[in-house]
């Protein structure tokens, strides 16, 4: 039997009738920050473009492609492969290149090659393919030239949103509560989604942009906190990693909307209103236990647990008063058990607690590289997805689809060999898959297709379980803060992914490359961490720094004995 506020899974049921309405409620608009941040792949997608054509265009000339409308190019048009040439009525013939047109001078025969004097003229505007994108914000506001870092820009900007978010509203939590923060972050998803829609110029659509990022990493760093205080041991591995599943399905959603619609404002709508049932129950969301009894709010946890068994069909006979007297002497961790020093000693605590010691330092450090290294990896595979060749709205959609086999395995490994012991061989897959991609022949597309998608696999079952293992290596004081701090870590990795992959300029392979090294080393340093498979929640720091030693005392292993009967049960 487990002790603390953990047995009351053990009276209540571990995931029943109440904790899975609850869980799929709350995961549900976990599926809007896979859309949200996965958006950018369409919203600033660049067509084929070339420099602003003159009027009255009577032929057109590309290679060995001999047209009469330069909307009819495109098909054969590959940038970096020469000028697009054309013959006004005038009889004026221009070479048109993406940034930049040449008229040429004296020009009698109208064929592609010429040899002769040539005026160049800077573009004033621009001609897109819109057979593929009718409309982005690059179209919109000719995002292309010496104004493609712009567009560039944009996915960084918003992962920066990201990275403050996840502090800030991780760290948030812990002060205000769960609920109130999944509740504010969910709908200003829907508020700040939909503005985006209606930006008027790029400097807005960022700034919007940057705020939904905020929110929606607010409300997935806080959501993974939430729904593993609602889950006993025996299942907190499928619920915190099925999570991610919510995430992945919000990708192909984007893959999905993305092709269907190619007009990128109604593309955003779309996008955000996916998820608007969210708006229906949110508001019924109940606090945590964890937090209400770490905060000495008896009364509401007495009437939490009260509801639990109501709507599990069991009688409410748990008392808080119970969980109370099991758990004081671990929240205090002295002779002086009074409620108002508890609430003291976890108001003093914050981020520099993670590293108080020898072995939380070192713990903490490798938890922040499995997150970086996990989001950078993820990142690339999945942005870098679209240029892999083929059909790009397939390629997104199998990036997503992907990911739902790999937590399955994730959470059957997890189960069985540990939390560690699946982390580690995920990282070093990935980073094989990585060193594999480097020596496929370019031409050879679908071998690097399924080499990335292993990759993804890999780095995917890393990412996900590590949302669940800061969990249960940190105690209830600051466990939302470790996971919004090794969250800020991973959106570093983020803000760092989009650059990573505007490597491939100089080598191709170089993004895949750097994530494989880096894989590689953090998967090793993984094994140095402390086994957390079947150990309940700690609540204070000296807890959770015991976590994979020998117990001392006589007392201690009869704890862990009963602890181990109990899981095994």
């Amino acid at each position: 039997m487990t002790t603390g506020v953990e047995r009351l899974f053990d009276e209540l049921g571990h995931f029943k009738r109440f904790q899975a309405c609850l869980y799929f409620a709350a995961i549900f608009q976990a599926i809007s920050c896979g859309i949200h941040y996965l958006a950018s792949v369409f919203l600033v997608e660049t067509p084929k473009f070339l420099c602003d054509a003159p009027s009255n265009i009577t032929d057109v000339l590309y290679r060995n492609h001999s047209l009469t409308s330069l909307a009819d190019i495109w098909t054969y048009y590959r940038p970096g492969d020469g000028p697009v040439v054309v013959r006004t009525a005038g009889g004026d013939q221009w070479e048109l290149s993406p940034c930049l047109k040449m008229l040429r001078l004296d020009a009698i025969n109208f064929q592609y090659e010429f040899f002769g004097n040539k005026t160049v003229e800077s573009c004033g505007g621009f001609v897109y393919d819109h057979s593929e994108v009718e409309q982005s914000i690059v179209t919109d506001w000719d995002l292309v030239c010496e104004k493609e870092w712009l567009a560039k820009l944009t996915q960084p900007t918003f992962m920066l949103g990201v990275l403050i978010g996840a502090l800030v509203f991780g760290d948030v939590a812990d002060r205000i509560g769960r609920r109130p923060i999944l509740m504010a972050t969910g709908l200003c998803q829907f508020l700040f989604g939909v503005t985006v829609a209606f930006t008027g110029n790029y400097y807005l659509f960022v700034l919007i942009r940057f705020l939904l990022a905020m929110v929606s990493s607010g409300y997935l760093v806080v959501v993974f906190v939430y729904v593993t205080e609602f889950t006993g041991i025996k299942v907190r591995t499928w619920t915190s990693m099925h999570v991610h599943a919510a995430f992945a399905v919000g990708i192909m959603v984007v893959a999905l909307v993305g092709y269907l619609v190619r007009v990128w404002w109604i593309y955003q709508i779309i996008l955000t209103l996916s998820t608007s049932p969210f708006l229906l129950y949110c508001w019924k969301f109940p606090e945590t236990p964890f937090y209400l009894m770490a905060k000495g709010r008896y009364k509401e946890a007495q009437e939490l647990l009260d509801t639990m068994a109501y709507f599990n069909g069991l009688p409410p006979t748990l008392k808080v008063s119970e969980l109370k007297d099991e758990c004081d002497g671990a929240l205090l961790n002295d002779n002086n058990q009074e409620d108002g020093r508890a609430v003291e000693v976890e108001k003093r605590l914050s981020i520099l607690d993670m590293f108080g010691s020898l072995k939380m330092a070192g713990r903490s450090a490798t938890c922040w590289a499995i997150w970086f290294i996990g989001s950078l990896g993820y990142y690339v595979f999945s942005l870098g997805s679209v240029n892999l060749g083929g059909n790009q709205y397939i390629n997104l959609f199998l990036a997503g689809a992907v990911e739902v086999p790999s937590y399955l395995i994730g959470c059957f490994a997890m189960d069985r060999v540990g939390r560690k012991k699946t982390c580690a061989p995920a990282l070093l897959l990935g980073g094989v898959a990585c060193m594999l991609i480097i020596v496929v022949p370019q031409d050879i597309e679908i071998l690097a297709l399924v080499l990335s998608m292993t990759g993804k696999f890999a780095i995917a079952i890393a990412f996900g379980l590590i949302y669940l293992y800061t969990c249960e290596l940190y105690p209830t004081i600051i466990r939302s803060l470790a996971v919004g701090s090794g969250s800020m870590m991973c959106r570093v990795g983020s803000v760092m992914a989009p650059f990573c992959v505007y490597l491939a300029d100089i080598w191709i392979y170089l993004p895949q490359l750097i994530v494989g090294i880096l894989a590689f080393i953090i998967g090793i340093l993984t094994l140095f961490l402390p086994e957390t498979l079947g150990q309940p929640l700690t609540s204070t720091l000296e807890e959770a720094e015991a976590l994979g030693s020998k117990p001392n005392t006589k007392n201690t292993a009869v704890d862990v004995l009963e602890m181990n009967k109990s899981t095994k049960a």
